[in-house]
């Protein structure tokens, strides 16, 4: 039997990576980071998605429900939203919070994410490195 699939899902700005404040976000698109995703985890279903609307992202986290997991780019909602902090803690999927950037080491209204408390985990600052980190989690874990 298949292992359920995994959404990769992006909230806001997250669109305009590799082309937003490269210093801090680096270089690589979206596009590059799920081909990346594609290539390194060939025999994992990768659905993704960016959305930069709340309800839209509450929307694909309850569709995820009964998956393999969620890892879950909320961008600057983390900081702001209780809806999507909300909607986390009602799936009954492991939800893995994925930063690009140190959000510590930025601007101090960014230090506090709402939505981790809700979430399996938090990978903050490797880069995009961080979604490869969070998928290997999540397919290590379906395979357990």
């Amino acid at each position: 039997m298949p292992a359920p699939p995994v959404l990769v899902l992006n909230g806001p700005n997250l669109n305009r990576l590799g082309l937003r404040e490269p210093d801090v976000y680096g270089t690589e698109t979206l596009a590059d980071v799920e081909a990346g995703l594609r290539r390194r985890f060939p025999d994992v279903d990768l659905r993704f998605e960016q959305h930069s609307g709340e309800g839209a992202l509450v929307d694909a986290l309850h569709a995820s429900d009964g998956w393999g997991g969620v890892v879950l780019n909320p961008g600057g909602y983390a900081h702001t939203s209780v809806a999507l902090r909300d909607a986390v803690a009602s799936v009954s999927v492991p939800v893995i919070e994925v930063h690009v950037s140190n959000v510590y080491a930025r601007e101090s209204f960014r230090h506090r994410s709402l939505v981790a408390p809700a979430c399996a985990g938090v990978i903050v600052g490797f880069g995009v490195a961080g979604y490869s980190l969070a998928v290997q989690y999540l397919a290590d874990r379906a395979e357990r």
